[in-house]
């Protein structure tokens, strides 16, 4: 009868984190650590997938490029004491560089996945701590609409969840590198950051009553007051399309290349409205992406 040394297999742990589809808004409060992001959480995630091997040397990721979520699990395996190696593997349906939080989704599921795997508790500020150290980070290790601190990495309030939306999205083209552009000095003045604290208020409100028509006004009036930092070529484009169609704003990745048009999912004719949205954005830009928000409970 063979004996198996139950110690030498392979511990494995799974996750996942939702990405988003840009920010409802972003700017700079009046206070010290100022820069802060509202979440639109979508349904399109990163799985991360650890194996621990206590025989190996170092960490290996695959794909080979996701050089962030492997210094993050390197660092989870030193703080745990746990000596070696092991295999990560990430699986994404968010393109990089989009303003789409590839690269906050890839570390939340990073984190979970190498915790499970070493049977370690990762609640979400041990999480922020780790990723502060890393670069700066969108709140989706949060399941609800959020305010974040995403220079410093941490929560500033948990606003809620809004009823299902739809977002017909289009890219500008490129990419754009999140460490580099939250480098930038911020153009705005003191009347803008008071400006955004007016926003944040109302988002907040609007959150909490469910008021889709409110959160699309302020996502688009977030998304003009970013065009000082970093300009986007179809906005008023995608605004005039938005009223065409009925639509509720426009949400913007504003440190990315996507723009979207914000949709009630539940009205009477959302169908209609989507395949005129969608058609107009192709004529625009020459490719669309649908998302479909996510809603908590």
């Amino acid at each position: 009868m063979t004996t198996i040394d139950y110690r030498r297999l392979a511990a494995t742990g799974v996750s996942t984190a939702f990405g988003t589809f840009g920010e409802l808004l972003q700017g700079v409060l009046p206070e010290e650590d100022g820069d802060f992001l509202v979440t639109l959480p979508v349904a399109r995630w990163s799985t991360a997938r650890f194996v621990l091997a206590p025989d190996q040397a170092e960490v290996v990721v695959e794909p080979a490029h996701k050089k962030k979520a492997l210094r993050l699990a390197g660092m989870i395996l030193e703080d745990a004491g746990r000596p070696g190696g092991g295999a990560l593997v990430i699986d994404s349906t968010l393109p990089e560089g989009k303003g789409l939080a590839s690269s906050s989704a890839d570390l939340v599921a990073t984190a979970r996945a190498v915790a499970n795997a070493l049977g370690e508790p990762m609640p979400p500020g041990r999480i922020e701590s780790y990723l502060a150290r890393i670069e700066p980070t969108d709140g989706v290790l949060y399941p609800a609409i959020v305010a974040f601190h995403h220079r410093s990495v941490r929560l500033r309030a948990k606003l809620g969840s809004l009823p299902p939306m739809t977002v017909v999205g289009i890219d500008e083209g490129g990419a754009v590198d999140t460490v580099a552009f939250n480098a930038l000095p911020k153009p705005f003045t003191t009347a803008d950051r008071r400006t955004y604290a007016r926003l944040l208020d109302r988002i907040t409100r609007a959150v909490a009553r469910r008021d889709l028509a409110e959160v699309g006004r302020v996502a688009t009036e977030s998304a003009r007051m970013n065009q000082l930092l970093r300009h986007k070529r179809s906005l008023e484009p995608m605004i005039r399309v938005c009223e065409e169609v009925g639509g509720l704003g426009v949400v913007i990745g504003h440190s990315g290349t996507s723009l979207g048009i914000l949709l009630d999912t539940a009205a009477p004719d959302s169908g209609s409205r989507l395949a005129a949205a969608a058609q107009r954005c192709q004529e625009l830009e020459g490719n669309v992406t649908v998302f479909h928000t996510l809603s908590f409970h």
